[in-house]
């Protein structure tokens, strides 16, 4: 940890207590103390969990199977293209098994009202418009909805799947900062390859 990160954390966590027992008395200040604490916790767990290597080594006598992350559905003819020709479709490598996994992208108001339903829902309808695109194509499918978070979402199914390859389809950077951040994040602890379509 920066040293300068220390002093920041121990002031977040004593202002409000000391700004909430001036304004309201010790109740309000140890409210205010408990809702730090709570943050502090949540943002511990989401930016500093472990960061080690996700699958396994690539084997060249097993048989592939691709992972295919969709953060919006794929419809265009030159994602589903690029898809069909890593899955092997178009005869130029051997045919991978394909399972198309979609995260179920919660919003902040959903998480904290505990409101998944949307986001399944949504998700879903992802996988649906982004496999019949496939489909057409020649690509035959699973389909998935993961968790929430897409670094995590690939690690569970590279684990469960044992997918030898993925590709991350995501739009361009300015659209979806979490999912490039994502990218960068897969790009380095993937030991299976890894490929990062930009659909615009």
């Amino acid at each position: 940890m920066a040293p300068w990160k220390l002093p920041l954390i121990v002031i977040a966590i004593v202002v409000p207590i000391v700004v909430g027992i001036m304004a309201a008395g010790p109740e309000a200040g140890l409210a205010l103390g408990a809702l730090v604490a709570v943050v502090l916790v949540y943002v511990a767990v989401v930016h500093f969990r472990p960061r080690e290597g996700i699958g396994d080594e690539p084997d060249p006598s097993v048989r592939r199977r691709l992972l295919v992350v969709v953060t919006s559905a794929v419809e265009d003819p030159g994602t589903t293209a690029a898809i069909a020709a890593e899955a092997g479709v178009d005869g130029s490598r051997d045919l991978a098994e394909v399972m198309i996994l979609a995260p179920a992208r919660i919003g902040f108001l959903d998480r904290w009202a505990s409101d998944l339903e949307p986001a399944r829902r949504e998700a879903q309808r992802i996988l649906v418009i982004s496999v019949a695109s496939l489909a057409k194509v020649g690509v035959v499918a699973e389909a998935r909805v993961g968790d929430e978070d897409i670094v995590q979402a690939v690690e569970d199914q590279v684990g469960s799947f044992r997918a030898t390859e993925v590709v991350l389809v995501t739009a361009n950077d300015e659209e979806d900062a979490a999912a490039a951040e994502a990218a960068g994040e897969l790009a380095d602890r993937l030991r299976t390859g890894f490929l990062r379509l930009v659909v615009e």
